[in-house]
């Protein structure tokens, strides 16, 4: 039996402690703070003791989640470069852009965000095209099994982005209904393949900084 393992991590802080956070998208490129960078060196550490050490990786185009991809790199001593792909940067969160949580609740309501959290369904006013997420990661991941069976991937992306990847498994709703969708900063979970199809194996798995 081929197993493919796809590791999808989140990048790490990009606030500080007693600073409010902000919904962070596509058009806010942050750099990770100091509490991100050790979330990183977590990662990098966690994956090596566990045996999860990447064969190739790739990350968002943004700072912090190259960053964190590096950082890992380097604290695993694995010599490799993330290669950046657009289709991983985070969303487009239009009027919610660089919000306070509070000002998001209070324009789309607290339901609508639940729903996102839990459904990953579209709050009004996101420019999101979940068709189009959803397809970049079936043909992300069909890729990998044709061109590097085997392989271990590390994916280090935002949590808008990462929560698309459960489609690969075939049932977006029996992987839902096993983790919570939601990857904390520096969080990360496992999908493999294993010859037929994809699995859910974790999801949320906090590295300790």
């Amino acid at each position: 039996m081929t197993t493919t393992r796809l590791i999808i991590a989140r990048h790490g802080n990009t606030f500080n402690s007693g600073e409010p956070p902000r919904r962070v998208g596509a058009h806010t490129d942050l750099p990770l703070v100091e509490s991100g960078r050790a979330q990183a060196q977590a990662l990098g550490k966690h994956l090596k003791e566990q045996g999860l050490i990447p064969d190739l990786c790739f990350s968002s185009q943004q700072r912090r989640a190259i960053e964190t991809a590096e950082l890992a790199l380097d604290a695993m001593d694995r010599r490799l470069k993330p290669t950046p792909l657009a289709a991983l940067n985070e969303l487009d969160y239009g009027p919610d852009e660089n919000q306070t949580e509070d000002r998001v609740v209070a324009r789309i309501g607290a339901q609508a965000l639940k729903d996102w959290d839990e459904r990953a369904l579209v709050p009004p006013g996101w420019k999101i095209d979940s068709e189009t997420l959803k397809n970049f990661w079936l043909e992300f991941s069909g890729s990998l099994v044709e061109k590097q069976p085997g392989k271990t991937i590390l994916v280090v992306t935002s949590n808008g982005t990462a929560r698309f990847a459960p489609h690969i498994t075939g049932s977006y709703e029996s992987f839902s209904a096993r983790f919570s969708l939601k990857l904390a900063t520096g969080a990360y979970g496992i999908i493999n393949h294993d010859d037929k199809t994809w699995q859910g194996i974790c999801w949320n798995v906090r590295p300790v900084a």
